[in-house]
C-alpha cells in the first residue's frame, strides 16, 4: 500500500517564498552596488589623472613664461594667488574681543590651527586685524594635499571623522557639488584651484590641527619681513607647514 503523500503547511511555504524574495533583492542590491562602486572608482582615477595633466601644464606653462621674460631681459609677474592658507602661531594671552571674534570666523579657535581662505577683500582685511597672531602665505599643490591626506578630518554631523574612505567625501558633498566632488583627488582639486564649490569643500574640513614645527619658532612677536614668524610670508609658508605636518 502506498504511503501518503507529505503535506507542507502553508506557513512554511509563505516563510520560503518570502526568504527566497529577500535573498533575490539582496542578490540585486549586491550587483548593482558593486557595479556603482566600480564605476566610481573608475571616475575617480580618472579624475587623478586630468588633474595630474592639469597641474603639470600649469607648472610648464610659468616655467616657459618665466624663461621667455628671463630671455628678452623682462620680469615675469606671478598670477595673483587665490587661495590663502592661514596658521595661528599664538595662544589666547592679550587677545583683544575684536581679535578673538576675527579668529573665530577664520576658525583659528587652538593655536596650531590650520585653515584655507579664499582670497577677497573682505578676508584680506581680516588678516590684517589679526596679523600678530597668525602666520599666512600661499600654499602649493603639494603642501595642499599633504595636508589634506596627512591631517585631513572631514566635518560629519558635527563631528570629526577621519577622511579614510572616499564614501565619507561622498555622502557629504556629492550632492551639494552636483557630483563635482566624489573623491579626495576631487576635494584637493577644488580646494586649490579655488573651484565654484570651494566654500562647501573648505567648509566641509575640520581646521587642521598641526604640531609645533620643528625647530621650534624664532620670534612670534615679530613680523616676518623683521626676522620673526608673523604675517604674510608669500610662497615661503609651504616651508613651515612641512615642519609642522
Amino acid at each position: 500500500m502506498a504511503s501518503a503523500a507529505t503535506t507542507v503547511p502553508e506557513n512554511v511555504l509563505k516563510k520560503r517564498r518570502r526568504n527566497d524574495a529577500i535573498k533575490k533583492r539582496a542578490d540585486s542590491f549586491k550587483t548593482k552596488e558593486a557595479g556603482r562602486k566600480k564605476e566610481r572608482r573608475e571616475r575617480a582615477f580618472r579624475n587623478a589623472e586630468s588633474y595630474v595633466k592639469e597641474y603639470r601644464q600649469r607648472e610648464r606653462m610659468l616655467i616657459r613664461c618665466r624663461r621667455q621674460a628671463r630671455a628678452a631681459g623682462n620680469y615675469f609677474v606671478e598670477p595673483q594667488a587665490n587661495l590663502i592658507l592661514v596658521v595661528r602661531i599664538r595662544g589666547i594671552m592679550g587677545v583683544s574681543p575684536k581679535v578673538r571674534k576675527v579668529l573665530q570666523l577664520l576658525r583659528l579657535r587652538q593655536i596650531h590651527n590650520a585653515t584655507f581662505v579664499k582670497v577677497n577683500k573682505a578676508t584680506l582685511q581680516m588678516l590684517q586685524w589679526v596679523i600678530p597672531y597668525v602666520a599666512f602665505g600661499y600654499p602649493n599643490q603639494k603642501t595642499v594635499r599633504e595636508l589634506i591626506y596627512k591631517r585631513g578630518f572631514g566635518k560629519v554631523n558635527k563631528q570629526r571623522i577621519p577622511l579614510t574612505d572616499n564614501s565619507i567625501i561622498e555622502k557629504s558633498l556629492a550632492k551639494a557639488s552636483k557630483g563635482r566632488i566624489i573623491c579626495i583627488e576631487d576635494l584637493i582639486h577644488e580646494i586649490f584651484t579655488v573651484g565654484p564649490n570651494f566654500k562647501e569643500a573648505n567648509n566641509f574640513l575640520w581646521p587642521f590641527k598641526l604640531s609645533s614645527p620643528n625647530g621650534g619658532f624664532s620670534k612670534k612677536l615679530l613680523h616676518y619681513n623683521e626676522g620673526g614668524e608673523a604675517g604674510n610670508r608669500e610662497d615661503k609658508i609651504n616651508a613651515l607647514i612641512h615642519r609642522m605636518i
